[in-house]
């Protein structure tokens, strides 16, 4: 019995007063399960850059069928709606200057025309770029329906005046995985691997401490209980209360929030237990380089707010400067938003996100061994 690594008898009895600890407080529980899911809900309806009934001035000088059928495929998509209309480009100035407008359209005389003769019909889109990202969005819906409407209704009008006329490029656009292009769909998914990283985070990086604030700490130590039998006692409650986490927001993001799961479930579930167990050992690192709870939460959120930042949830790793996209390789969250948005959405699996699922696991060993260490040092 001695000889063995782990008596089993005494983790359990661990076990058991942990998960009495954590369980029989009623406000607890609310945080543990309750807030998972109300953070899943705000966070799926709050992080959305979708662009809909984006206020939308026209300055239409052609007065046409032509000029109004423009507009029309404008508003008609549901992304623009128009809020004012004029003949004066002042007052399209005005209106993007006083924020009324995010979006100015100027269509000049002659615009038929132009479109009947087989010309280039030129109009004018003017964006509020105040807020970059929203004026990209903006910018990008407007410009396809414009173009799409000009190759088609132009091409048609040109062609009726002119039977020898024939549209030189048939442009037919399809959207992968995301067909209408919801960021909901894309953004909903990487909430669920930052919500089971703070509540990893939590639940690990103030136990041990808050053992050492009430005096118990050092009663277990004097225990029986071995250190690598108290971390595993520690651990395992908090890798069970995170799965159910897990399974939850996942059933609300599908039942509630409609994202498509397209990949496999067994795959996620083993990228999730790698990821789990390396937030897990995050959080208990955390807990050994701090005295009291107060320095461990502001430790946790001294690396949950830059691993959201670097992770690809937020802004692409793509555009950020290089020396940061080397230093987002030693961020789990980045490879878990990249194994869940691939499951999720594109029914990614072993074959191609393997190497992803391999570096979570190195980086679960490495920071369970290293808070393992630790702990043996600070209670020894």
């Amino acid at each position: 019995m001695n000889g063995r690594l782990l008596n089993w008898s005494r983790v359990r009895q661990m076990l058991q007063k942990e998960f009495r600890q954590m369980l029989r407080d009623p406000r607890a529980r609310r945080v543990l399960f309750i807030a998972p899911i109300l953070q899943l809900v705000v966070f799926g309806y709050a992080v959305n850059t979708d662009v809909r009934n984006a206020a939308t001035m026209i300055v239409d000088h052609d007065q046409t069928y032509e000029s109004r059928a423009l507009v029309s495929a404008l508003t008609s998509s549901g992304y623009f709606r128009v809020a004012d209309r004029s003949q004066q480009p002042r007052d399209l100035v005005s209106a993007l200057d006083a924020g009324r407008v995010l979006v100015g359209l100027e269509i000049p005389e002659h615009f038929a025309r132009d479109l009947a003769a087989g010309r280039e019909a030129d109009v004018q889109l003017l964006v509020d770029g105040s807020s970059a990202n929203t004026a990209n969005v903006a910018l990008g819906y407007a410009t396809q329906i414009i173009g799409q409407w000009g190759l088609t209704h132009g091409a048609a009008t040109a062609a009726f005046a002119n039977s020898d006329a024939r549209p030189g490029v048939d442009l037919r656009v399809r959207a992968w995985y995301n067909e209408n292009l919801e960021s909901r769909v894309y953004n909903v998914p990487a909430v669920i691997g930052t919500i089971v990283l703070l509540m990893t985070l939590l639940l690990t990086s103030l136990a041990v401490v808050r053992e050492r604030e009430i005096g118990t700490l050092e009663q277990l130590m004097v225990s029986p209980l071995r250190p690598l039998e108290l971390i595993v006692g520690k651990t395992l409650p908090s890798v069970f209360v995170a799965f159910v986490d897990l399974t939850l927001i996942t059933a609300v993001s599908l039942l509630w929030f409609h994202i498509p799961f397209r990949g496999s479930a067994v795959f996620l579930f083993v990228a999730s237990v790698f990821y789990i167990l390396t937030g897990i050992g995050l959080g208990l690192f955390i807990s050994t380089v701090s005295n009291t709870q107060q320095e461990a939460f502001m430790a946790m959120f001294f690396f949950f707010l830059p691993a959201i930042m670097l992770s690809g949830f937020m802004f692409p790793i793509a555009n950020m400067p290089a020396a940061l996209q080397y230093v987002t390789y030693i961020d789990p969250l980045r490879y878990f938003l990249e194994i869940v948005r691939g499951v999720f959405l594109r029914g990614a699996g072993w074959r191609i996100l393997y190497p992803q699922a391999l570096v979570l696991a190195a980086m679960g060993i490495l920071v369970i061994t290293a808070a393992t260490r630790r702990f043996h040092k600070t209670t020894a």
